[in-house]
């Protein structure tokens, strides 16, 4: 037994996890796995969340939180450096697995090199091949030896081309109830019950705050102009993030129709919402599962929408995670979420598109049935939680290689 190798009821198990979504999903994923594997150690990549349950990082987490064409193209060479030492570490410990959680421009490669040295892989959370071209699904299937997927329609597309994929169910939708508590969340953020109120988050990145952060805050003090007493609440996801949020609001009124800059608290803005404006991303399936009426705007860098349009990478005509799932799970091909996009995406746009949701009640209505069933689809009807059924999957093969 080499000097990595363990036993059966010890293993060693690596986790590559990007971003802070990856942490939280690798941090549920170590509970889990340790309750099969008790005498487990966990290596790797991973942040704060995943170090709580006992894991040993070996390099920071937000060496992988790039987004973009731009970004990863400007930290090109760190991320070749970093993956290098990496692999030799890895190949060196010869871990029972290797989990790769999101993060597909970093951890598919390295992936692909450790199954080609013998190495048991996983990739858990499908990039998104329902978007982009479905041919990616075959370069995944060569990086892993089986991908855990959050949605419902992902395994079919990889069947397609021979690839085992599994549908564990999406962690949110274990964290938020199937009926959403506006009242409470009100009471927690200290809000009016009965004033209207626009939860806004442009995004949790400055890179996203830079292009998005002034449209958004324009667009939500238009709709505070034609709603009276209606409130604002922007979330901010760290002191960053805060700091600039504080920077583009200090150009605004100081007045009770201010909006209220939250530290955290994201989930709770968008319960307390009656509608949320946002930017594309999973904070849109988080809305969906608080039940909120949305709007969805975006826009990415000059350089990566020039790509994506000479490449053709796109494969859908629909952006936003709400849409998606709608068309997938058979809800048919209307758009639950406005979508506005690139250019399309500007204050005057993204208030008019607010403002019809908030003088409709009836869409409103119509909005959050179909979330309901949304949800429920995420879900899958299964037993447990998201993190216990992919550390069943994972388990699954691990004691397939001991029996074989």
């Amino acid at each position: 037994m080499q000097a990595g190798e363990v036993s059966a009821q010890a293993p060693l198990i690596a986790i590559l996890a990007g971003e802070d979504s990856g942490d939280q999903l690798g941090a549920d994923l170590i509970v889990a796995l340790r309750q099969r594997y008790p005498q487990a150690r966990f290596v790797g990549i991973g942040g704060t969340r995943m170090q709580a349950q006992g894991f040993e990082s070996w390099y920071e987490i937000h060496e992988l939180s790039l987004f973009g064409f731009s970004e990863v193209i400007r930290h090109l060479p760190r991320l070749l450096r970093l993956r290098k030492a990496l692999m030799a570490r890895l190949l060196a410990a010869r871990p029972a697995v290797v989990v790769g959680i999101d993060a597909p421009d970093f951890n598919l490669g390295v992936e692909q090199r450790l199954k080609q040295a013998g190495l048991l892989t996983v990739h858990y959370v499908s990039p998104s091949v329902w978007a982009w071209r479905e041919k990616r699904a075959e370069k995944i299937g060569r990086s892993a030896r089986r991908v855990l997927c959050l949605f419902p329609m992902e395994p079919a597309i990889y069947a397609r081309h021979g690839i085992d994929a599994r549908f564990v169910g999406h962690p949110l939708a274990d964290r938020f109830a199937l009926v959403s508590d506006r009242t409470g969340a009100r009471d927690v953020l200290q809000l009016p019950q009965q004033a209207p109120v626009l939860a806004v988050l442009p995004g949790s990145r400055l890179s996203e705050l830079t292009r998005l952060g002034q449209i958004f805050i324009d667009a939500a003090a238009q709709v505070a102009a034609a709603i009276p007493g209606l409130r604002i609440v922007i979330p901010a996801a760290n002191p960053q993030v805060r700091a600039r949020l504080r920077e583009l609001l200090a150009k605004g009124p100081r007045d009770e129709a201010a909006p209220l800059l939250l530290d955290g608290h994201a989930h709770e803005a968008m319960l307390a919402a009656d509608v949320v404006l946002l930017a594309s991303g999973t904070a849109t399936l988080e809305a969906m599962l608080a039940k909120r009426p949305m709007v969805v705007g975006y826009r990415v860098t000059p350089m990566s929408y020039r790509i994506a349009r000479a490449m053709k990478m796109l494969k859908t005509d629909i952006y936003s995670l709400p849409n998606i799932l709608a068309r997938a799970c058979g809800l048919g091909d209307e758009r639950l979420v406005p979508e506005l996009m690139q250019d399309d995406c500007n204050a005057a746009n993204l208030a008019a598109a607010t403002l019809a949701l908030f003088r409709d009640s009836e869409r409103r209505s119509h909005i959050v049935a179909a979330f309901e069933q949304l949800h429920q689809a995420l879900r899958g009807g299964m037993d447990g939680q998201a993190g216990d059924r992919a550390a069943a999957a994972i388990a699954e093969l691990m004691d397939q290689r001991d029996a074989g």
